[in-house]
């Protein structure tokens, strides 16, 4: 039995008011990454930030105002696939985003038109810092329902249909991107030093959406399945799956024991099960993250 499409109304109604204020903070995290680390050395963002800022630096027309014009109508674009609430909170991000880039460039007494205020010239420093807080705005921003980049919402949409991966995707328009850079400065020093802020930018996505620690799925294969399970439960205080399988090469029963722990509680879980059953077949693998719902 296939669940229910949510209806716009419906949609709308799993806002929270806890999300827009996480919002809120995302996108001015974000603008201050790229307003006060990347754009003031010419390095570029990833995706529409980047094209922003790039657009910006051949226009007359802001960052701030590309912000606007290029994102919202791709989150638009993308609302029928990603839904009403999803386009409701990124577009919402964004609008902060480009409303905090604006008051940073043009409205307070921070210098931004020629060096870093806290990173000066030193690219490296402005590479690696700008992709780190501005990769904080972007977690935060998919951690709370929503992305403060349309390009994401366009790998959304074609990625499947071209074959590929949505990382793939905007990996290869970022390069495309940062290749234009480079022609059209024909100069390949900022488009390079782009590159590591988009890398630091990704491993900090990861860790704010993912979380820094990540729990550890353990998987046991046993044949004192009932001992060990109870080992476990006494040791951890805490629940466990068995379930039911066949070997396949002795076809003898078997069962699967399976539990999440934390990094800390592997060398105790491993000590648990080889005490039980020196033969017990154990797999780990890491989890990104952890759903249970409070009764």
């Amino acid at each position: 039995m296939t669940r229910k499409k949510l209806s716009p109304l419906e949609d709308l109604k799993s806002l929270r008011l806890k999300n827009f204020i996480m919002l809120l903070l995302a996108g001015t995290v974000n603008a201050c990454g790229v307003t006060i680390f990347i754009a003031p050395v010419n390095l570029y963002d990833s995706g529409i930030s980047g094209t922003s800022i790039f657009l910006s630096q051949i226009t007359p027309l802001t960052l701030s105002a590309f912000l606007l014009i290029l994102n919202i109508p791709l989150f638009l674009f993308g609302l029928k696939k990603q839904g009403l609430a999803f386009t409701v909170y990124s577009v919402f991000a964004v609008i902060v985003y480009s409303l905090v880039a604006w008051l940073i460039n043009d409205i307070l007494p921070i210098d931004v038109s020629i060096a870093s205020p806290l990173a000066g010239q030193d690219l490296l420093l402005c590479a690696l810092f700008g992709g780190i807080v501005s990769g904080v705005g972007s977690g935060l921003t998919i951690r709370y329902g929503g992305a403060i980049d349309g390009v994401e919402v366009l790998a959304v949409v074609f990625a499947k249909k071209l074959n590929i991966t949505v990382g793939t995707f905007v990996m290869i328009y970022n390069v495309l991107l940062y290749i234009v850079c480079g022609i059209f400065n024909e100069d390949w020093t900022l488009p390079l030093y782009s590159i590591v802020t988009y890398m630091a930018g990704l491993k900090t996505v990861d860790f704010i959406v993912e979380g820094i620690d990540r729990s550890k799925a353990v998987i046991i294969v046993t044949d004192k399945a009932d001992e060990i399970n109870q080992a476990i439960i006494d040791e951890f205080e805490c629940g466990t799956t068995k379930i039911a399988a066949k070997g396949g090469y002795t076809n003898a029963d078997k069962s699967f024991i399976y539990f999440v722990v934390n990094r800390f509680q592997i060398s105790k879980l491993r000590n648990i099960v080889y005490s039980v059953d020196a033969k017990a077949f154990v797999t780990i693998s890491e989890v990104a993250d952890v759903f249970k719902k409070n009764e």
